[in-house]
């Protein structure tokens, strides 16, 4: 809705309401990537619509393949968690990236860090 509204100049019209809590995206990558990595690794700990307990997990790099799903792409998945601070919103992110896996799968940790110490 907020982005068409904003397409069709009518932004104003929505009562758009922000939540005081903060949001982290952790981003688990293939093994390779950026350059060269294999696809079609099974993915495991995602329920049956793709997601995990606790946090939200936005599909970049993944398809169905015979009904398993599995890597397609070197940004697999992105974990996000909201919580009542960022260092809450981190730690849920980085434990739930722990409950999922697949080959290889790689995943920085410093780049939440550095938004701590920012503040």
């Amino acid at each position: 809705d907020i982005f068409r509204a904003i397409y069709e100049e009518r932004l104003s019209e929505l009562p758009i309401e922000w939540s005081d809590q903060s949001a982290a995206c952790v981003v688990m990558a293939s093994g390779g990537y950026p350059k060269s990595y294999p696809t079609g690794i099974p993915i495991h700990g995602l329920d049956g619509h793709g997601q995990a307990s606790g946090v939200t997990v936005y599909h970049a790099g993944t398809k169905i393949d015979n009904g398993q799903l599995v890597t397609s792409g070197g940004r697999v998945l992105g974990v996000t968690a909201v919580g009542d601070s960022l260092q809450n919103a981190l730690d849920h992110a980085y434990e739930a990236v722990t409950t999922i896996s697949f080959e290889n799968a790689h995943y920085r940790s410093d780049i939440g860090k550095r938004a701590l110490a920012v503040k």
